[in-house]
């Protein structure tokens, strides 16, 4: 090779580094289920059906928020599912016992951080596994969920409002658009700025770099633990409160789709478990994949247990893509 092409392979090879930052392959993925829902399903493509899709994405999305943040510090967060049937349950069992909305909200959220902040603590200062931690802690609160609200027999007087927010008809600024997806893409936004711009976001990817260095550079890393946790947990119990007003009531075992669902939409939009690696958006997309593939199995027949075992083999696929690279401390 002659002096002359060293720059042109350089500038080559940078090209692929920086193809290989793009979810290429979520986005292929994204576009094709699309089309095969669109074509192989009448009706798809009518504005309820494909509004009613953007909700489910929503939830998902909102649930897989913390979570992102979480496995980019290199943790997991497994207490996602308790939270949200928790949330559910006793949101609609207060505003039941006719409790002010605003008043449930606050209280369901200061508990959900109350209990993210017992994760982040046990998990950063006691070094106990974030994956035992959240187990433990998401059985508790499913257990005290449950206690509370009678085996999850609840009477709930849902606001009007709530349930304009969470459904398919409802509208933003008199345009027919599901409040709840704008929300989410309001969330989208905010979070993408925060992890990408600010202080605050290259303070996550430095501890999720390399906690040592981080703790050595001055970044309050247990803080940031914490954080994520504390975060985890209250978008976990926000995706409980809004399904109570898409479905109008408590309901025992609905958060149970997130248990692995919140995770799968991270992993699969790309964000490596290694940590450092991924962002967002990656989940946003990994979302709106999950989503579809549900769809699409349901459109055609298929029973919960398949759903499960292709969402098991596309989490193998993209663990066996994104999560073989060595973690960012290992590299520099």
């Amino acid at each position: 090779m002659s002096v002359a092409e060293v720059p042109v392979a350089a500038s080559g090879r940078r090209r692929l580094q920086r193809l290989g930052t793009l979810p290429v392959l979520q986005i292929i993925a994204l576009f094709g289920l699309g089309i095969a829902t669109a074509i192989s399903i009448p009706g798809f493509l009518s504005r309820p059906s494909v509004y009613s899709t953007l909700i489910l994405a929503s939830f998902l999305g909102v649930a897989a928020l913390g979570q992102t943040v979480v496995v980019l510090l290199g943790g997991i967060d497994l207490s996602v599912p308790a939270l949200i049937t928790g949330a559910n349950l006793v949101s609609a069992m207060l505003s039941g016992r006719h409790w002010p909305f605003a008043l449930v909200v606050a209280f369901v959220l200061c508990a959900a951080a109350c209990i993210g902040l017992v994760n982040g603590v046990a998990a950063f200062h006691f070094r106990i596994s974030p994956l035992i931690v959240t187990l433990a802690t998401g059985a508790m609160v499913n257990g005290l969920a449950l206690q509370w609200t009678r085996g999850g027999q609840v009477s709930s007087r849902v606001p009007v409002w709530l349930s304009r927010f969470s459904s398919p008809t409802g509208s933003v600024l008199g345009l027919r658009i599901p409040p709840v997806s704008v929300f989410w893409a309001v969330l989208t936004v905010v979070v993408t700025v925060v992890l990408h711009v600010t202080v605050t976001g290259r303070k996550v990817f430095a501890t999720g770099a390399n906690i040592r260095a981080a703790r050595l550079a001055g970044i309050r890393t247990g803080r940031v633990w914490v954080g994520a946790f504390m975060l985890s947990a209250i978008g976990a119990a926000l995706v409980g409160i809004l399904l109570t007003g898409y479905i109008g009531t408590g309901q025992a075992g609905v958060g149970d789709q997130y248990l692995f669902g919140s995770l799968a939409a991270v992993i699969v939009g790309g964000t490596s478990l290694v940590g450092a690696r991924g962002d967002y958006v990656r989940t946003v997309i990994g979302a709106l994949i999950l989503t579809l593939i549900t769809i699409l199995l349901i459109g055609h027949g298929a029973r919960q247990p398949l759903q499960e075992i292709l969402i098991g083999v596309l989490i193998l696929f993209f663990v066996g893509v994104y999560g073989r690279d060595r973690p960012v401390r290992d590299r520099v």
